[in-house]
């Protein structure tokens, strides 16, 4: 029998978790502050999909998981093992169940200035306002073309930052010649935000274990932090910022 009901608030310890990453990650940007850093040369904003466990779930199951509500014959234990919250989505004809993650990274030193994490079907644009750096002192903004928009640039622009976003093609308008270099431009200095993920990704970030949003958003976090500060410890043992 299918009869259902919503779902149970999250158990104390999703409270303990919830926002302590996040906390975290601020502590160790403020440290790195104190000690003169200062995000320059402009900032890159990116997002990956984070691959979470596929859940097996029957028609009648999926129907009630996506009205936000659950089998009513699920015993705690089950539901304990149910990621309810992750999403599917798709990217280069490939189809993905997990999460996102959003970056923001200075593009200077590569370090991470600020994170957003959310479930895999949430476009990329919906994080950029969240993303942006004002602190940095270079306002130039660079984006892959999943970012392209005139209204968005426009808005960019109104705020103070020169947006570096990717052309992209439209249907029977390919790109001129003009754009096409722009976009190599561009590329070369966007890619320093695929070494971070890459980075992460070494640390198990591309494939998450953990079950649910706050139990994923704590464990990226973390990965971010982690990031951080080795990339901190590399900076200055090669002397490039002073401790």
């Amino acid at each position: 029998m299918f009869l259902h009901r919503q779902r149970p608030i999250y158990p104390w310890f999703f409270w303990i978790i919830k926002g302590r990453g996040t906390r975290l990650f601020e502590a160790v940007k403020r440290q790195i502050e104190r000690k003169g850093y200062i995000a320059r040369g402009g900032q890159i904003v990116d997002a990956t999909l984070v691959r979470a466990p596929r859940q097996r779930l029957s028609r009648q199951e999926q129907a009630l998981v996506a009205q936000k509500a659950m089998p009513i014959e699920w015993k705690p234990a089950k539901r304990r093992q149910k990621d309810l919250d992750a999403t599917w989505t798709k990217k280069h004809g490939k189809s993905y169940y997990g999460y996102k993650l959003s970056v923001c990274v200075d593009r200077k030193h590569k370090l991470i200035r600020r994170l957003k994490t959310d479930t895999a079907s949430t476009h990329d644009v919906q994080h950029l306002d969240w993303l942006i750096d004002p602190g940095n002192t270079c306002r130039d903004l660079y984006a892959d073309r999943g970012y392209a928009s005139k209204e968005r640039e426009e808005a960019l622009q109104a705020k103070g930052y020169r947006p570096q976003i990717q052309r992209k093609a439209k249907p029977k308008r390919p790109l001129s010649q003009r754009q096409k270099q722009r976009n190599t431009r561009i590329a070369r200095i966007r890619a320093r935000v695929e070494h971070v993920f890459a980075a992460i990704e070494a640390m198990g970030g591309k494939r998450i274990r953990p079950l649910g949003q706050a139990r994923a958003d704590f464990a990226l976090t973390l990965m971010a932090v982690c990031y951080t500060v080795r990339r901190t410890v590399w900076l200055v043992k090669s002397g490039a910022i002073p401790w």
